[in-house]
């Protein structure tokens, strides 16, 4: 349940409501922009988006007891409407408004890769010593961040929020929404260059967050990040990374058998022993992420180490399944070329013939072709066997590999060679773009006998 009432949304937003006034003391169930989510005494909040219009479903969500729903129509008279200008406008203010109610610190977790991994690793470090709220999944966006800060709750003691943004002025909407009092930047690397046309571009938009901080706020970067480690952020920053000159760093860094990380982290005179069951040696960065964030609220080195074994992946991120046939690697959430050079690298640690089944990586830009056929080429030069494709970008990929590479021409022919081309024992690395939605594949892979 939340802690908002309904009369605390309606002042939040300035907005007029039409339903009947004994309703206003009452607090959702929880706050939904998909209608069959809704329920008996849900916040359904009416989205005009692209595909759908979400006052096309205010009658169904009514029908199934949704206590209000946050919209910019009137309906008919006693319908527990609560009508704004605009919604977007509103579930922003409305996520400020309760943000404003709680004192305890804020984590802003911002970058080009791996910001859900830092997330889900800092807020398992933190919980080692506070109830830690994170955001859920990756619902880090214009829509989804202020929404999930209308349900956060006096229950909590932290906060790790994630925010992403693809293009200028995105950010700062939701920092002056978050206000973090840290904000740690993952990295800057080639991602929704369509919108932001090179890393400078991605590093402005990235550092928009600092617009919603305290001066006494603490930036934590990635010193092993040209750019992060040559910016000036105004604030107070704390470097992570491998070189000898971050604040925070790692020595001794070991995958054991693609399954788990250890390593030794180091930070002004404290040296602590780390395990984290992840895969991937770049996981390294969200793990010392993690620790200097713990570092900053007075968490022990025993704390710290306990916290980073809690953590655990999140969906189609770095996901490893022994199947019946070979070793599947499920990170088909997300890609762009420095993500998948990562994932790339990290079959090392695998026994094996080495697959890669690729899709498109979107929001490349004017250069996306190139940045494809690059990918091909670094798979065919770092121990990759055979590199599958599928997609209009993608098959640049199959291109850029040469002979080990092998394209097909839609979803259908990919899946349906998939059984005859994976033998037992193989190592296979699924990775596209959201949008390619490849989690089909990993899907076949997986039920391989």
């Amino acid at each position: 349940m939340t802690e908002l009432t309904l009369r605390d949304i309606i002042e939040a937003s300035r907005a007029s409501w039409q339903g009947k006034p004994e309703a206003l003391s009452q607090c959702p169930e929880n706050v939904v922009t998909d209608s069959r989510q809704a329920g008996e005494d849900s916040l359904f909040i009416a989205i005009r988006g692209e595909r759908t219009d979400g006052h096309k479903y205010i009658p169904d969500v009514l029908s199934k007891g949704a206590c209000a729903v946050l919209c910019e129509e009137p309906g008919l008279p006693g319908e527990p409407r609560i009508i704004v200008p605009n919604v977007l406008t509103a579930i922003r203010e409305i996520a400020s408004f309760n943000r404003d109610r709680f004192s305890f610190p804020f984590v802003g977790i911002t970058g080009s890769v791996g910001k859900t991994t830092a997330k889900e690793m800092t807020a398992a470090v933190l919980s080692a010593k506070y109830k830690t709220y994170k955001t859920p999944g990756s619902m880090n966006g214009q829509i989804g961040l202020p929404v999930t800060l209308m349900t956060l709750s006096s229950d909590y003691e932290a906060a790790v929020i994630e925010m992403g943004v693809s293009q200028f002025g995105e950010m700062t909407r939701i920092t002056k929404t978050v206000r973090p009092d840290y904000a740690v930047f993952t990295n800057i690397a080639d991602a929704h260059l369509e919108f932001l046309h090179d890393r400078a571009g991605v590093l402005r938009a990235k550092s928009e967050i600092v617009l919603g901080m305290k001066e006494s706020g603490v930036v934590i970067v990635n010193g092993d990040d040209e750019l992060l480690r040559n910016a000036d952020f105004g604030r107070r920053t704390v470097s992570f990374g491998l070189s000898e000159g971050c604040d925070v760093r790692a020595s001794d860094v070991r995958s054991s058998d693609g399954l788990s990380l250890s390593c030794r982290i180091i930070a002004d005179g404290r040296s602590l022993s780390a395990e984290v069951p992840a895969y991937g040696s770049y996981m390294i960065y969200s793990v010392l992420a993690a620790a200097a964030v713990g570092m900053e609220l007075g968490l022990s080195d025993e704390e710290i180490a306990l916290g980073l074994t809690r953590f655990q992946t999140v969906g189609h991120r770095s996901r490893v399944v022994r199947t019946a046939r070979c070793t599947l690697i499920d990170d088909c959430y997300n890609a762009n070329p420095t993500s998948n050079a990562a994932a790339i690298d990290s079959l090392s640690a695998f026994n094996g013939r080495k697959i890669c089944v690729l899709g498109d990586m979107r929001e490349m830009g004017e250069n996306s072709h190139e940045l494809h056929r690059m990918i091909g080429r670094y798979a065919a030069e770092h121990g990759v066997d055979l590199v599958l494709t599928q997609g209009e970008d993608a098959r640049f990929i199959a291109l850029g590999a040469g002979e080990k590479g092998l394209d097909f021409p839609d979803r259908a022919a990919l899946l349906s060679a998939l059984p005859e081309i994976i033998r037992p024992g193989d190592v296979v690395l699924v990775k596209a773009s959201r949008g390619a939605q490849f989690e089909d594949a990993a899907a076949v892979i997986e039920s391989l006998p």
